[in-house]
C-alpha cells in the first residue's frame, strides 16, 4: 500500500506542475512547446486525475475545455471509488 501511495503522490505532483508549465507556456504563447492535452488525460488516466484538477483550479487552466471540465474530474472520482474498494478489500482480507 506503501508503494501504492508513493506511485500516486510523485504522479500527481508531476501532474499539477505540468499544468504550471503548461499554462505559462500558453501565456508566452510558446505553442510549439506546449503539452499535447492527450499527455495530461493519459497520466490521469494512470492515477493523476487529482493532480490535473488541482492544476486546473491552481493555474486556472483548462477550465473552458469542456473534456477537462467533465473528463477530469469523472477520472478522479473513479480513482476514488477504486481506492476506497481496494482499500475495503485489503481490510477484510487483513481481518480474515
Amino acid at each position: 500500500m506503501y508503494v501504492l501511495g508513493g506511485y500516486l503522490f510523485i504522479l500527481n505532483a508531476y501532474t499539477f506542475m505540468l499544468m504550471g508549465v503548461d499554462k505559462r507556456r500558453a501565456a508566452r504563447r510558446e505553442s510549439r512547446r506546449r503539452v499535447p492535452e492527450k499527455h495530461f488525460f493519459t497520466a490521469a488516466f494512470i492515477g493523476g486525475a487529482a493532480g490535473v484538477w488541482a492544476g486546473m483550479k491552481w493555474w486556472r487552466h483548462k477550465t473552458q475545455h469542456r473534456a477537462f471540465s467533465v473528463g477530469i474530474p469523472y477520472l478522479l472520482a473513479i480513482h476514488l471509488i477504486a481506492l476506497i474498494v481496494l482499500g475495503w478489500l485489503l481490510a477484510k482480507n487483513a481481518a480474515g
